[in-house]
């Protein structure tokens, strides 16, 4: 199927998440949808997550056969989910009569470095995806995956798909990026949490990317990382809705965007997380607790040293395996100290830099949850309470930054109540 219309030359890429692809009929949809966007006159390019559960279901079968597999084994164990996608939506394209090609990651040229299950992309050599484009097919790329330098099969860690749509967005001069979910953009807090929050129509790099690196899961912070650099523009939309080709909307992520506006009443958006890893050691132990988690492929949410002290702060979801990393923790610093707290982080132009505006919120928070550490940015508040409290805090810091309430207990809500 060649396109149509005057923009036969544009590229676009279109990233689904798993649950857009979890079965046979949502794979159905995707297609349609995917369809659409090449009727509307444009090169298409889709990067697609392994269906369902998949890489989950993958991981614990590996786990039974063995309880600390070799991670380049489990590499190329998981990266077959996104394969059974990749080939299963050009099966669903090819009957609606549209051209189209699969991939994987090796094939698509994306370069990483040599660390398993948690790779950084280097660089992409689209070369075979730009000559299926040339013949006018629709591309389909395994996400997630690439190749080391050293021939190996590599993964890129969790929401290592938004990474790969944007890299390649990046490489292929595409117009835009629409990364597509369950949810139609990003919004103020997780509406699962805060039946108040409001959709964002636009957001600049800056602010995405601390969202993201604080707990929105709407876009991996990596693949804002690749977007700012390259100047890439992102719309996150619902793979339910249109597509943006043909009239969809979601959230824009750009810079044109503005850096920190955010498009809201309040000016600022909340995230929350409620599974973090808190690491202490003694101040002189906080390099071999970086070595260490460096070596373990552990994205850091927050380093510190007061003093006495060293300590480290990142999310379980996050890891490619906790009893691992908590394990070779124990094993080799001598007087760790490992628990977990939540976070709650206030995101948006100014935030942290205000005093009035930071005791205002670090007191309603902790008269919910009782006092905790803080962390203070020009862009950022984060508190870190227990993570039982970390729907209650997010409700009543939404209510203050974006909603604009004056400060006190909310209604219904006072201290130690669950979130």
């Amino acid at each position: 199927m060649q396109p149509s219309g005057t923009g036969q030359e544009r590229i676009i890429v279109q990233k689904y998440g798993g649950s857009s692809v979890a079965d046979a009929a949502r794979l159905g949809q995707v297609a349609a949808r995917v369809a659409r966007t090449a009727a509307a006159g444009y090169r298409v390019v889709v990067v697609v997550s392994a269906m369902g559960k998949t890489t989950d279901q993958l991981l614990a079968l590996a786990r039974e056969v063995s309880p600390d597999p070799p991670r380049r084994e489990v590499d190329m164990l998981i990266s077959t989910g996104e394969r059974i996608s990749m080939a299963l939506l050009a099966m669903a394209l090819a009957r609606l009569g549209v051209d189209a090609i699969s991939f994987t990651g090796s094939q698509s040229g994306i370069i990483t470095d040599d660390r398993h299950a948690g790779a950084r992309i280097l660089e992409v050599r689209p070369l075979r995806i730009q000559e299926a484009l040339a013949r006018g097919e629709v591309v389909i790329v395994a996400g997630f995956q690439g190749v080391s330098a050293r021939r190996e099969i590599t993964t890129l860690g969790r929401g290592g798909s938004d990474t790969t749509a944007v890299a390649l967005a990046a490489a292929l001069s595409a117009e835009y990026c629409e990364i597509c979910s369950d949810v139609d953009g990003v919004y103020s807090a997780d509406p699962r949490v805060v039946p108040e929050a409001r959709r964002i129509d636009g957001l600049g790099y800056e602010v995405m990317q601390e969202l993201a690196e604080h707990g929105a899961r709407v876009l991996h912070a990596q693949a804002v990382e690749w977007a700012r650099r390259a100047g890439i523009v992102v719309h996150a939309v619902a793979t339910a809705d249109p597509p943006v080709a043909a009239g969809g909307r979601g959230t824009i992520i750009s810079a044109i965007a503005g850096e920190g506006d955010v498009r809201t009443g309040g000016g600022a958006a909340v995230a929350g997380s409620r599974r973090l890893l808190r690491v202490r050691v003694a101040a002189a132990g906080g390099p071999a607790l970086l070595g260490l988690l460096a070596d373990e492929g552990v994205r850091l949410r927050r380093f510190a040293v007061d003093g006495e002290r060293a300590q480290a702060l990142f999310a379980v979801d996050d890891l490619p395996d906790l009893g691992r990393v908590e394990g070779a923790l124990r094993a080799r610093l001598g007087g760790v100290t490992i628990d977990e707290c939540g976070e709650v982080a206030v995101v948006g132009p100014g935030v942290g830099a205000d005093a009035r505006k930071v005791d205002r919120l670090l007191e309603a928070a902790w008269a919910l949850a009782g006092p905790s550490e803080c962390e203070a940015t020009p862009l950022r508040l984060s508190v870190y309470p227990a993570c039982a409290q970390v729907d209650a805090v997010t409700r009543r810091l939404h209510a203050l930054a974006v909603e604009g309430e004056s400060s006190g207990p909310a209604a219904g809500e006072g201290a130690g109540r669950d979130g």
